[in-house]
Order: C-alpha cells, then structure tokens, then sequence
C-alpha cells in the first residue's frame, strides 16, 4: 500500500538500502556495444525538507566496489587508469539543490568527486511511489540517469581500434535505482 502519493509528503531522514539500490554505469565498448557494470559498496542519505528546495543528499560510494562481471576488467577500472581506488578511495556526490519539476519529477544538483577531481552536474530523478514494507519500514523509491564525460574527471585511458574509433566511450550514463528507507 502507498503511504505517499508525492515527493513533498516525504518529509524526513532516508537512507539508502544497498540490498535494493543500484548504483550503475554503461559505457560503449568497441564502438559496437555497451558494457554495463555496478557498484556494490555505497551509502547514502537524502532530508527531505517541507519546501523541496530545502533538501539534501550525500552519497559515498567505495571505487574498489566496481563489479562489471569481469575480474580482469574490474582490476582495470580499480587501477590508476580509471578510478585509482588505492590513491582514490571513495566516489562522493554532495547535492547543492534539489529541485521540484513536476508532481513527481525533481532534479539533483550536486558536486561529484572523482579521483580529486570535483565537477557540478544536475540528475533528473522521477518518484516512483512508496509503501510500507512486511518489516514495517517506510520505503521509498527513486530512478534517475545523467551522461557524464569521463574525461571531465581524469579518466582519460584509451586504446585505438584497428578499423578507427576507440575502445571506450568517452560518454558513460550513470544509473541510479534507489531504495530509501525512512529513518
């Protein structure tokens, strides 16, 4: 059963349940598919205030945790090429405003840090509903994607392809599938 038909009736502390929540990626490979991988190790908590200007968000997300059901690949992102998970531990988004754009519809604009690399980018989430669980806990949940430019966090590696092109994209969607739990 719904207990929440809005966004603005969810006013409270919400933590992500990492048993529930997908934080992902897909990035071209080849030039001709896309290989799509997830994060495994993650926290995150949003207070949603009564205005739902007044809201916030931080998330924290361990780099080592990459999983793309490939342990040579994943070594690959762990390595300085990509995250640098020795030197770079943890991924964080920090929002600076959260802002309503329909009944059920909102965007997050935040700081994503990224191997010491801080860049401002606004994600478009919809609501997706919330109901009591078995367990009696309140959930909410939450689906959202914004392109980024890897680049743009220093995540330059490449390797060029023998028929042009190159072998991963530039353009990585970042995936978020969120279960929240009313503290």
């Amino acid at each position: 059963m719904s207990t929440a038909t809005t966004i603005n009736q969810l006013t409270g502390t919400w933590n992500l349940d990492p048993s529930h929540t997908r934080i992902g990626f897909v990035a071209r490979h080849a030039m001709v598919t896309k290989v799509r991988g997830n994060f495994n190790d993650f926290s995150g908590t949003a207070v949603i205030g009564d205005d739902l200007g007044s809201s916030s968000v931080e998330v924290k997300i361990v780099a080592n945790s990459v999983d793309t059901r490939s342990a040579q690949r994943d070594e690959h992102l762990r390595s300085g090429d990509f995250f640098g998970s020795d030197e770079h531990p943890e991924i964080i988004f920090r929002s600076t405003t959260v802002q309503e754009t329909g009944p059920n519809s909102f965007e997050i604009t935040g700081d994503l840090s990224i191997k010491d690399v801080t860049k401002s980018l606004t994600i478009p989430f919809t609501y997706e509903g919330s109901a009591t669980d078995p367990f009696g806990n309140e959930r909410a949940g939450f689906e959202g994607s914004v392109v980024v430019n890897r680049k743009d966090y220093g995540i330059n590696w490449n390797a060029a392809l023998d028929a042009g092109g190159v072998l991963v994209s530039e353009k990585v969607t970042l995936e978020f599938e969120v279960s929240a739990i009313k503290a």
